[in-house]
């Protein structure tokens, strides 16, 4: 009785491990046949432009603050006025000419990105209508409004865009960038196809004032992770968070293992701390019969990729040696999770230094075990990830 009782234990552990090797997959079969069905209709009238509130939140570091902001100043768009929060910061070295540009430097250390994202809202010059969030590290695509506000004129209240690699100069960078391109494809683009939310990002991310309000406002959020408080909150009004492919944000990648390691160990925590809003959620679209939350719950409960592809490896290993037909069946998971993740990859003007990157993923893993070990002083490592000043060719 006790064998069968372990044995169906561990083959429970296993399916609970293993379906996350199949749901890109299984997720990317649905999204075809979808297309398939629907008819791509998404024409939107257009109306008068949208007042954006533009927050550029730093900590500690101001290098990269002059470099966002002049690409904010360059946007193909009019209606906006740029917030910079420079928390804990040095801002004699900052100087806007520009009236569109008010510069905020908190008396008092704030050390929190909602704190940061309210005392902006505190300090509104006039009264917008939506508000979107840019890291001080961020570049944004002169498009960047324009096409956010094709899908707020369709009725959402939040969108997320895209996130793409500022920089390649090294291979942890170029890996980072790779696994951006995963999580960009499956968990907002296929993910919003089919009828659910993209998974917000940190930045390059934009929603109405009053949702943005209701949803974080009076809320003390430490460390890092407020975007999944933030989806949480608004998948559990039922709102649907769009994803704008065309709504390109440049993201400096983390380039260094040092830099890495602790981004990566508050990451890592923040999943921990926040992952069981995701069974939240499942039983919300049970009951609701809601496709939105169950499928974004099933995203919130998926450990982060490098936590998943190790538990299958010892699964695997484990069956190599007592059930050799459980063993082959973990190898087609593998390379179902590989082809779904080489399909991510190879997309339109994909660079060729991310595929060379990718014989560095053993390392690259390394690293994020070595995340995983700190994650209990992972918050006070520090609030944000320090990047060194580059220079990059203007547009």
């Amino acid at each position: 009785m006790l064998y069968h009782i372990t044995l169906y234990f561990w083959i429970i552990i296993q399916a609970l491990i293993g379906y996350n090797l199949l749901l890109p997959l299984i997720f990317l079969f649905f999204y075809k046949i979808t297309s398939l069905l629907k008819k791509q209709s998404l024409e939107v009238k257009p109306e008068d432009e949208i007042d954006y509130a533009v927050i550029v939140t730093a900590y500690e570091q101001t290098d990269l603050i002059p470099a966002a902001v002049n690409s904010i100043l360059k946007l193909n768009y009019s209606k906006f006025l740029v917030y910079v929060v420079a928390d804990k910061c040095d801002i004699s070295n900052l100087h806007f000419n520009d009236d569109r540009v008010i510069l905020l430097r908190p008396e008092q250390t704030l050390a929190s990105n909602t704190s940061s994202h309210f005392y902006a809202i505190r300090n509104f010059r006039r009264e917008h209508t939506h508000l979107t969030i840019i890291d001080s590290d961020n570049i944004v695509d002169r498009n960047y409004l324009i096409e956010l506000n094709e899908y707020f004129n369709m009725g959402f209240h939040a969108v997320q865009g895209k996130r793409k690699a500022k920089n390649l100069d090294t291979n942890i960078a170029a890996l980072d960038a790779a696994r951006d391109l995963f999580y960009h494809f499956y968990d907002g683009k296929v993910l919003f196809s089919l009828g659910s939310s993209a998974t917000l990002s940190g930045s390059g991310m934009a929603f109405t004032i009053g949702l943005f309000r209701d949803c974080l406002e009076n809320k003390e959020i430490q460390g890092a992770g407020f975007d999944k408080v933030l989806q949480y909150a608004i998948v559990k009004r039922r709102q649907r968070i769009a994803f704008a492919e065309k709504a390109i944000v440049y993201d400096e990648k983390t380039s260094e293992s040092d830099q890495l390691v602790k981004q990566r160990s508050r990451w890592i925590n923040s999943w921990f701390k926040y992952f069981s809003n995701g069974f939240k959620l499942l039983a919300s679209g049970l009951q609701n019969f809601s496709l939105n939350q169950f499928l974004f719950g099933l995203i919130l409960i998926r450990p982060p990729l490098f936590i998943f592809l190790i538990l299958s490896l010892i699964c695997l290993i484990f069956n190599i040696f007592l059930n050799p037909i459980l063993a082959f069946a973990w190898f087609g998971a593998f390379f179902c999770f590989l082809a779904s993740f080489g399909i991510a990859l190879y997309q339109k003007n994909t660079d060729p230094r991310i595929y060379k990157a990718l014989i560095n993923i053993p390392e690259f893993m390394f690293l994020q075990v070595l995340s995983l070990l700190k994650i209990k002083s992972a918050n006070k490592i520090s609030v944000a990830t320090k990047h060194l000043p580059k220079k990059y060719p203007e547009d």
